[in-house]
């Protein structure tokens, strides 16, 4: 069993996914295109906006409720890996890195 140390060290050394992602609603193929150093609680944080009625896109918020949760669907679209080097700004990466996809990937709606 491990030591509270070891568990505490264990979860400092854990690499959180960051990079671009998208929110899918597969009925009318609209996309949310976004980007985090922690893809898993930005999507989260995304959701739960949108359940309380409250996310600051109002067309995204207008779709989620009328074609509900089930009907979206979230994908990494790129991910960033961290670097060796320091002072690196990851937000501004990460944006550099959001532009990029869009501007490669052509998306015909965006919200």
């Amino acid at each position: 069993m491990k030591t509270k140390k070891e568990l505490k060290e264990e979860y400092k050394l854990r690499k959180i996914p960051m990079g671009v992602f998208k929110i899918k609603n597969i009925k009318n193929n609209k996309v949310l295109i976004d980007n985090s150093i922690d893809m898993e609680s930005k999507w989260n944080r995304h959701k739960m906006e949108l359940k309380f009625g409250n996310h600051r896109n109002r067309n995204f918020q207008k779709d989620w409720n009328e074609y509900g949760e089930d009907n979206f669907i979230f994908n990494v679209l790129s991910e960033l890996k961290e670097s060796e080097e320091e002072n690196i700004n990851y937000n501004k990466e990460l944006k550099t890195l959001q532009d990029m996809v869009i501007e490669d990937l052509n998306f015909e709606s965006i919200y």
